[in-house]
């Protein structure tokens, strides 16, 4: 069953003094791209989140955001009397005014308010853990979904591409026998004897160049290859890239071997369905 790397996750926990919010969101990207954000408190657990995170997205731009919004009387800032008081000291001497302007001066300048830094409380860190946890399975569950609509598209695909194969080996006698007919027609334009054994000798060796059969039956393995796979257990974006490539590569080599436009119209049929599902592949995991 396979899984887009496009998802988003979310959990909020509301702490008695604190609102902590985890977010997820995923993206394609050829390998893993992670990108944290947090507040400094929480940076000696990054490492840690980290290796979470990608255990369970494997692949993916994944961008997580840890929140917190103080929500009680608890605050890590905090005025720097001190620095105030020697910036009234000074001002005063340059400046007449009462307390409460000198004050207000003061507090614009530098250094006036000083943060303490709290170390991280376990319990609250394993609060964020069992969120983080939470915000994981959701946005696996969003990969999942957007994943069973990938395959309900890359199943139509296919058997679009079954259809316009079938079409191409009902189509192949009639190619051959035309292709053995201008031979035969240009030969006899030339007004020249030829030896007839020789003759179906070189046109026997000529066909054989255009001939597709080998190319027929490995597209067809392919496609049923593409679709086993999709229900794998394990999502494989990449095994599936490398599938649709052998997909390409024999749809090409019968477009170059046609000699024959109705079958080249088909191969560009095909060439555009093959197209449509590389474009999806970009997204699966």
């Amino acid at each position: 069953m396979i899984q887009s790397m496009t998802g988003f996750g979310k959990h909020v926990i509301q702490l008695p003094s604190k609102k902590i919010t985890v977010e997820l969101k995923s993206l394609n990207s050829k390998s893993l791209d992670l990108n944290a954000r947090m507040p400094s408190t929480y940076r000696e657990k990054e490492l840690e989140m980290r290796k979470t995170i990608a255990n369970s997205l494997v692949r993916g731009k994944i961008d997580f955001n840890l929140y917190v919004e103080i929500t009680g009387d608890e605050t890590t800032s905090k005025v720097n009397e001190g620095a105030v008081r020697q910036y009234m000291k000074q001002l005063r001497t340059i400046a007449d005014g009462d307390d409460v302007h000198l004050l207000e001066m003061a507090l614009r300048l530098p250094d006036t308010l000083k943060t303490e830094r709290d170390d991280l409380d376990p319990e609250e860190y394993k609060t964020i853990r069992q969120a983080l946890t939470a915000a994981l399975t959701e946005i696996n569950s969003f990969r999942s979904e957007e994943g069973n609509v990938l395959e309900r598209d890359f199943l139509a695909r296919l058997q679009n591409l079954s259809t316009l194969l079938e079409q191409v080996v009902q189509m192949d006698p009639e190619r051959i026998s035309g292709i053995r007919e201008r031979l035969e027609k240009a030969v006899a334009d030339l007004k020249t004897e030829v030896d007839a054994n020789r003759f179906e000798q070189e046109l026997i060796y000529y066909l054989e160049k255009f001939d597709i059969t080998e190319e027929k039956v490995r597209l067809a393995n392919h496609l049923e290859y593409f679709k086993s796979t999709l229900q794998s257990e394990d999502s494989n974006g990449k095994k599936l890239g490398f599938i649709s490539q052998e997909i390409g590569r024999e749809i090409n080599t019968i477009g170059s071997k046609a000699n024959y436009a109705p079958m080249q119209q088909l191969v560009v049929q095909m060439k555009d369905e093959l197209e449509k599902i590389k474009e999806q592949m970009l997204n699966v995991l």
